[in-house]
């Protein structure tokens, strides 16, 4: 299976990869992962990288000091002021969020942005993740993928329960909406019932991007199913090449499109100019412990080009890169990598869209609850 070229480039933010032994001294605004200055800078890198967007991952693990992380939701609502043109896609769990909390905050996002907001929708599998939100524990399988499914589609649901047009605010008459076109949602299901409607407007988007990491068959399937952007999780070519045509076949089941969806194959990269001195710091640094198994890369930004050229071939439109360490490998990522892509002429010089879906080439969704043509 071939793919047309340019294809997509995202990067994953996550501070466990930041190395503090890299830098002398913390910067005098206590530029660490626990603060927001640290995330502005990274995002802004990548903004300047000229990538199409950055997920940010979050933990609902209890980690014991200093070992804390900032809510991803949260990080993505400080960065989305202070950037004009890449997509913000932060990680929230499914399992241990509440949809009419989290349809809110996306939806609050995407205007905050512009347009230019995702959700990583994740499935928590882990025991301990449960301590996050209280005592209440992670669901067996399949309940937790089910439940997923539906956590999202409620969400999907009060994105649409503003019509476009609902605001009026005519202080002449004193209406702010038009009754005839907000929306319950009246969702029952064995996880979740909701009435609705949500307390934020229809976001600029329609629908923000919803991304679902697919790295074995029910996230495959759950990706197939309910996601824009499916994050394919493979740990050789022969895999990726799998992985990719099983999510195309599934949607397809679906009765989806397959063309709807893009497929970004996951890689860890370890960048340097001397290829064996990236391969010694992937090695000391050991695999990334990130809940998902992905390509591996270590060498010069040059090979990864070339690299990621290939790896296109095989049924995927794009690539989310995970930096071994930040802020090393992201720099290169972004003053490196993006420059010999755009030099193959497989990246685009500038930013062509100002919405995240536009930036994807995917189009702006209608509105299931509208009665009009």
């Amino acid at each position: 299976m071939s793919k047309k070229l340019p294809f997509h480039l995202a990067v994953e933010l996550d501070s466990a990869a930041w190395r503090p032994a890299l830098r002398p001294r913390a910067e005098p605004d206590g530029d660490t992962p626990l603060t927001p200055a640290f995330w502005v800078h990274q995002i802004r890198a990548a903004e300047h990288g000229g990538l199409d967007f950055v997920t940010i991952a979050d933990c609902h693990r209890m980690l014991a000091p200093p070992r804390g992380r900032l809510d991803a939701v949260m990080i993505a609502a400080r960065v989305a002021p202070l950037t004009r043109h890449i997509g913000i896609v932060p990680a929230a769990s499914t399992t241990l969020t509440e949809p009419f909390l989290l349809s809110t905050q996306i939806a609050t996002l995407d205007w905050v942005s512009g347009g230019r907001a995702g959700w990583q929708a994740d499935v928590s599998v882990r025991a301990g993740d449960g301590g996050y939100v209280g005592p209440r524990p992670v669901p067996p399988a399949p309940d937790r993928y089910d439940e997923a499914a539906d956590h999202i589609d409620v969400v999907r649901r009060l994105w649409d329960s503003w019509e476009d047009d609902a605001e009026i605010r005519d202080a002449t008459t004193n209406r702010f909406i038009d009754r005839e076109r907000v929306h319950h949602i009246d969702f029952e299901g064995p996880f979740f019932s909701v009435k609705g409607p949500s307390i934020t407007p229809r976001p600029p988007q329609g629908q923000p991007v919803v991304a679902i990491v697919a790295a074995d068959p029910p996230t495959r399937t759950l990706a197939a199913h309910c996601a824009d952007v499916v994050l394919v999780a493979a740990g050789d070519d022969r895999e990726l090449e799998r992985g990719a045509a099983a999510v195309s076949d599934a949607a397809a089941a679906a009765g989806r499109d397959p063309a709807d969806l893009r497929l970004l194959a996951d890689v860890d990269v370890t960048l340097d100019d001397d290829p064996a001195a990236a391969e010694a710091r992937r090695a000391q640094n050991g695999a990334a412990a990130r809940g998902s198994p992905a390509l591996g890369f270590a060498g010069t930004p040059a090979s990864l080009a070339q690299r990621l050229i290939r790896w296109s071939e095989l049924g995927v439109s794009g690539f989310r890169l995970r930096p071994a360490e930040l802020p090393r490998d992201l720099e290169a990522i972004t003053r490196r990598l993006t420059a010999e892509l755009t030099s193959r002429r497989v990246r685009r010089g500038a930013y062509e869209a100002t919405t995240l879906r536009g930036l994807l080439g995917l189009s702006r969704p209608a509105n299931r609850y509208s009665t009009r043509v």
